[in-house]
């Protein structure tokens, strides 16, 4: 019977030679071609540097997103139940909430409010890409911002889409043209204000051309989509909603540079509580003047500043702790 020490020296040599043999099999590739295995030079094993998720893929289905998307698929559902129920009425509801710029200049004024809701239910196509859309942009946008901020960036967006049409329109017949009432509708007006500040912002980001294999930079896409929005200015038909593209994606633009980084809510609010703030000591300023009046009539002359604090004239005098 071999001794315990024995057989364990056997089976370490055992485990080094099986060592020895997968290090000379992993090293019988030669990275420069011309040199042998045998020259000295070794390739190493090496792991592949993970990469990391593309744009390809949807964002996750939440905040700001989910809150977008699920209006906008509750309003179209909505519509489409009333249409099947009383298509007459669906049909007036579905007048009164698109925009229409002659409308809305004589007292329709909720439309701005409501059209980017409106998806009428034969355009099932478009509607299924704008909701994809909005579901791409909106979520990659708040990996890098809150809802808030995106939340405001859509609103902006629809509402200058609207007021681009509005304005073209008025222009229009300011200077003796007929314009084209056509009535808008859908929630691309958002979704182009999204697509340029992800073009702004981060224009290096690489996108996929489904179902092209092909990959382009954010901001490429950004000024191929305003292109094609131009182009569609020399159709009679479509030039008030080019325009009001173009509107929508200035606004975006707008917003991006002037809305503060932490939402549009959140940046009212602190001028609003910086205008409260300014009141309460512009009070307490005129406060201090008045006592600063009923001191001196008592014999004593005392100054305070501007936070309502007093101003010593000899700093050596103790007097103040008597």
């Amino acid at each position: 019977m071999r001794p315990v020490a024995s057989r364990r020296a056997s089976r370490w040599g055992e485990f080094r030679a099986e060592a020895r043999r997968n290090a000379e099999s992993a090293q019988t590739v030669c990275p420069f071609p011309g040199h042998s295995p045998a020259s000295g030079f070794t390739l190493r094993q090496t792991t592949m540097p993970r990469l990391s998720s593309t744009p390809l893929a949807f964002p996750e289905f939440h905040g700001a997103t989910r809150r977008l998307v699920l209006w906008n698929l509750g309003a179209y559902f909505a519509l489409a139940l009333a249409g099947l129920a009383v298509p007459a009425l669906a049909d007036q509801f579905t007048r009164s909430f698109t925009f229409t710029p002659g409308a809305f200049l004589h007292g329709a004024l909720w439309q701005p409010l409501t059209y980017s809701l409106i998806h009428p239910t034969p355009v099932l196509l478009g509607t299924l890409l704008e909701l994809l859309s909005l579901w791409f942009l909106a979520g990659f946008l708040e990996n890098y911002h809150n809802s808030s901020w995106v939340t405001g960036l859509y609103a902006f967006s629809v509402l200058g889409t609207a007021a681009a049409a509005a304005a073209i329109y008025e222009c229009s017949r300011t200077l003796g043209f007929s314009p084209v009432a056509v009535p808008l509708y859908g929630c691309f007006g958002g979704i182009f204000g999204l697509l340029v500040a992800i073009g702004t912002l981060y224009g290096d980001t690489q996108f996929m051309l489904f179902p092209l294999p092909i990959s382009i930079k954010a901001r490429y896409l950004a000024v191929i989509y305003a292109l094609v929005t131009c182009a569609m200015l020399f159709s009679l038909q479509q030039r008030l909603n080019a325009f009001a593209l173009l509107g929508g994606a200035l606004a975006g633009l707008l917003y991006i540079r002037l809305a503060p980084r932490r939402g549009l809510s959140l940046g009212l609010s602190e001028r609003w509580y910086a205008l409260r703030n300014r009141y309460y000591r512009w009070k307490r300023r005129r406060a201090a003047r008045k006592f600063e009046v009923y001191m001196r009539s008592q014999g004593r002359t005392i100054h305070i500043d501007g936070y309502g604090r007093p101003i010593d004239d000899d700093p050596d005098d103790k007097k103040r702790w008597n």
